[in-house]
């Protein structure tokens, strides 16, 4: 299979045809082969408009949603990110080839440690790696220029919103399946947050971010 033509048909076909137009976004997905991050038996599918399956019962987003949420943060090279959620490390990829630093946290050290072997395979070396749970952040390296959620929460994370810096942005999916809305936070002040709403989407939440159990009496 023609990885690389097959990259930018996803680029053309389904990035640039979901709003995507943002240059360095288009740059960060034609540089970075998204086949080298997916489960070997789907590599064929890898530039599919499709949710690859990574195993521990989680999934890749779709291309066109990792490059709309890319664009969303509008990342300069000096920022430094939280991503909550490595999954593959091909999300991780987008934001490092963009920012100074990415600090991505992960709550299945199986993931975590594949997603860091194709990294460091590929030479990044503005990625600090960590296990655990950072649903609500990760305070010791705060604040944040961005951060990203890539699974869903069922309501608001207000701790992850206060490890952002004023004009800090959070990108995040909230609600229930299957509807669930993509949205932008951004600080505007010390105590002030403006919510944007990007899209409608479904994904799989992150761990801890399920929505309570319903109690019927």
């Amino acid at each position: 299979m023609n990885f690389e033509q097959a990259r930018a048909n996803m680029v053309e076909q389904q990035i640039r045809t979901w709003d995507v137009l943002d240059q360095a976004v288009l740059d960060s997905v034609s540089a970075i082969p998204r086949d080298e991050f997916v489960p070997d038996a789907y590599r064929t599918l890898a530039y599919s408009d499709f949710e690859i399956p990574l195993g521990y019962g989680e999934k890749m987003m779709m291309p066109k949603v990792e490059a709309r949420l890319l664009q969303s943060l509008n990342l300069v090279s000096s920022d430094r990110v939280l991503e909550v959620g490595t999954g593959s490390g091909y999300l991780t990829a987008l934001l490092a080839h963009q920012c100074a630093h990415v600090l991505t946290v992960e709550f299945r050290p199986g993931l975590l440690e594949l997603a860091q072997q194709k990294l460091d395979r590929r030479g990044y070396g503005n990625i600090l790696f960590e296990h655990g749970d950072g649903i609500d952040g990760w305070q010791p390296n705060e604040p944040y220029e961005a951060i990203v959620l890539t699974g869903s929460v069922a309501t608001p994370r207000k701790a992850i919103e206060r490890q952002l810096t004023i004009g800090g942005r959070l990108f995040l999916v909230i609600g229930e399946s299957p509807a669930m809305e993509a949205r932008l936070i951004t600080r505007v002040g010390e105590s002030e947050f403006r919510s944007e709403t990007l899209f409608e989407t479904d994904i799989a939440p992150l761990i801890g971010g399920e929505a309570a159990p319903q109690f019927k009496f």
